[in-house]
C-alpha cells in the first residue's frame, strides 16, 4: 500500500512538473512575443501578416529568384517613398556610402576630372600632385580600360565609380593618347583627392568675393582660409558673398560661417522638431568682430542650407540680399548609416528664420530684385546630344539661343535647325579650332558653355550691383 501511494504521488509529482514546464515555456512564449512587439514594433500591426505572406511567397515563388537582402532593401526603399517627401530617401548599400562621402572633405580616387564627349570619358583636369599627375596622365587622353576590363560605352557615372576606390589600393588605366599611336597604360594608387567647396577672389576696392558651392564637412575650414587669403592682401572694404545655385548641405558647417559673420548671441535660426516636442534655438558664437559691410547673392536654385546663412545674415547682421527669391526649403532631414553602408534620410524638423519665419515652399525674398541676361538662363544640353540640320524643337531653341548670345546671327527660323542655323553652327566651329561639321555634338557643347561662362562672368549684374552696393555702404 505505501508502495502504490508513492507511485500515484511519484506520477502526480512529474505531471506537475510537466504542466510547470508548459506553463513556464508559455510564460517565455508570451514574454518574448511582448519584448518582439516591443523591439520590434512593425509585427504588431495588422498588416504584416500580409507583408510576411508576400516576402515568404516571393522567396519561395517567383521565377527569376530573389534574395532575402533585395527584398529587405526593396521595401525599406519602398516605404520612405510612400511618405511623398522629396527630401525623404532611402539609399541601399553602396548609394548610401555615395550619398555619406558626398559630404565628406575629401574622396579616394586619382586625382583627375573627366568629361565625356561623343560617347568617350576622357580626361578633362589633372590636379596636381595627385596620382594622376605623378603617374603621367594628361588632358585629352581618352580612358578605354581600368585594370584590364574594357570601359568603352560606359557612362561618366558609371567610370566614377570605377575609378574611386579604397586608399591605397591599386589601379591601371589605359588610353587613348592622340599623340601616339598605341594605348599607354599608366599603374597608381589611389589617395585622398581634396573636394573644394569654397573659392575667393580679390575684387575692385578691396571687396572680397566668397563663394560657396554647397556646405560639406569641410566648408567651414575653407571659408576661414579663403577669409584669411583675402584679408593678407589688404583690409576687407566689403565681403560679396555668393550663394547662388547653391542646394545647401550640413548645417553644423553653415552655422559656424554664420558665426564668423553675425554678431555674437544673434540668433541664426531655431529647429522645430515634431509636434514642437523640441525647439533648438542656434545662436552665434562669434569670437572676433566682424565690420565689413556684407553682401549676399542668391537665386532660385539657393536652397536649405544656403538659405539658412543667407536669412540669417540678413536679419540678424544687416547683410544685403541681391539676385532672385530662393528655392524655399525649410525643412532639415536626419540620416542615419547602417552597419552595410545603407542611409536613411528623413525630414524631422523645420526651421525658422531668427525673426520666425518659415520659408518652407515660399523662399527668401532679395533686397534687390536682379535678373541675370536672358542667355544665362539658356538649358545646357545633355551629354550625347546630336543636333543637325533638319533637328527641331526646345534643344534647337537652347542651341539658336547660344549661337545668337556669342554673335553668331543669324541663327534661323526659331526651333528649327534650318541652313542658317547649320551655317551659323559652321562658323562657330571653324573659329575656335573644333572639327567642321555643321553637326552639334558634345565637343561643341564644351566650347559654347565654356565661352558663353567667360561671357557671364564679364557681365553678371548680380556681381556688379553687389558691388555697387558695397561701394555705397
Amino acid at each position: 500500500m505505501y508502495n502504490n501511494a508513492s507511485t500515484q504521488a511519484k506520477q502526480r509529482s512529474g505531471a506537475l512538473y510537466a504542466i510547470g514546464a508548459i506553463l513556464l515555456l508559455a510564460a517565455g512564449f508570451a514574454l518574448g512575443m511582448m519584448f518582439m512587439g516591443t523591439r520590434y514594433p512593425v509585427i504588431k500591426e495588422p498588416l504584416f501578416k500580409q507583408f510576411n505572406a508576400s516576402y515568404t511567397h516571393i522567396l519561395n515563388d517567383y521565377l527569376n529568384g530573389a534574395t532575402p537582402e533585395q527584398l529587405i532593401q526593396g521595401a525599406a526603399t519602398g516605404m520612405v517613398e510612400a511618405l511623398e517627401d522629396p527630401y525623404s530617401h532611402y539609399l541601399a548599400g553602396d548609394k548610401g556610402e555615395e550619398y555619406t562621402q558626398s559630404y565628406e572633405g575629401q574622396f579616394y580616387g586619382i586625382g583627375a576630372e573627366m568629361k565625356q564627349e561623343d560617347g568617350k570619358v576622357m580626361i578633362s583636369v589633372i590636379i596636381k600632385d595627385t596620382p594622376a599627375e605623378r603617374a603621367g596622365l594628361q588632358p585629352g587622353d581618352v580612358i578605354i580600360a581600368v585594370d584590364g576590363k574594357d570601359v568603352t560605352g560606359k557612362t561618366l557615372q558609371d567610370l566614377l565609380g570605377i575609378v574611386r576606390g579604397d586608399e591605397g589600393t591599386t589601379i591601371k588605366i589605359r588610353v587613348h593618347r592622340a599623340a601616339e599611336q598605341e594605348p599607354l597604360e599608366f599603374t597608381m594608387k589611389r589617395a585622398a583627392i581634396p573636394v573644394h567647396t569654397v573659392t575667393s577672389e580679390r575684387l575692385e576696392g578691396g571687396i572680397g568675393l566668397i563663394t560657396i558651392s554647397r556646405f560639406a564637412e569641410e566648408t567651414a575650414k575653407e571659408f576661414k582660409a579663403e577669409l584669411e587669403k583675402l584679408k593678407a592682401d589688404g583690409e576687407l572694404k566689403g565681403l560679396l558673398l555668393d550663394l547662388r545655385s547653391n542646394p545647401g548641405g550640413l548645417l553644423q558647417p553653415t552655422t559656424e560661417i554664420a558665426s564668423i559673420l553675425i554678431p555674437k548671441d544673434k540668433k541664426i535660426l531655431d529647429i522645430v522638431y515634431k509636434n514642437e516636442r523640441r525647439i533648438v534655438s542656434l545662436k552665434s558664437k562669434q569670437q572676433e568682430e566682424w565690420k565689413a559691410p556684407i553682401v549676399v547673392l542668391v537665386n532660385g536654385r539657393s536652397a536649405s542650407a544656403s538659405e539658412v546663412l543667407a536669412s540669417a545674415l540678413k536679419e540678424s547682421a544687416g547683410a544685403v540680399l541681391v539676385g532672385e527669391k530662393t528655392y524655399g526649403k525649410g525643412v532639415v532631414q536626419g540620416f542615419k548609416q547602417f552597419k552595410d553602408g545603407s542611409v536613411i534620410s528623413l525630414t524631422e524638423a523645420q526651421w525658422k528664420t531668427p525673426g520666425g519665419t518659415w520659408i518652407n515652399k515660399q523662399g527668401v525674398a532679395p533686397d534687390h530684385v536682379v535678373a541675370l541676361p536672358e542667355y544665362a538662363s539658356l538649358r545646357q544640353l545633355a551629354l550625347g546630344t546630336v543636333l543637325k540640320r533638319g533637328s527641331y524643337g526646345d534643344e534647337v531653341k537652347s542651341l539658336q539661343g547660344m549661337l545668337g548670345a556669342l554673335g553668331y546671327a543669324p541663327v534661323g527660323q526659331d526651333g528649327l535647325f534650318d541652313a542658317e542655323a547649320e551655317a551659323a553652327l559652321r562658323k562657330f566651329q571653324g573659329d575656335h579650332g573644333l572639327d567642321v561639321t555643321g553637326k552639334f555634338g558634345d565637343a561643341t557643347s564644351y566650347k559654347l558653355i565654356e565661352l558663353l561662362r567667360a561671357k557671364l562672368k564679364q557681365e553678371d549684374t548680380q556681381v556688379k550691383k553687389g558691388i555697387e552696393l558695397l561701394k555705397q555702404q
